[in-house]
């Protein structure tokens, strides 16, 4: 029974050797990618002002 409880224990603890977590390098923005998302904003903001002015006509 003894030797059970070492082996579990050993089995449960391998995890507490794993190697340490190494944090991912956020990659640049292509120039495409940032052409895109400038192209949503202006877009997102011709949207709101659309918004407001139909419902300031109403």
């Amino acid at each position: 029974m003894r030797i059970r409880s070492l082996l579990l224990t050993t089995l449960v603890a391998q995890p507490a050797f794993a190697e340490t977590f190494d944090r991912p390098i956020p990659q640049a923005q292509s120039a495409t990618a940032e052409t895109w998302f400038a192209l949503a904003c202006v877009l997102l903001l011709a949207s709101l002002a659309a918004v407001q002015w139909l419902v300031n006509h109403r």
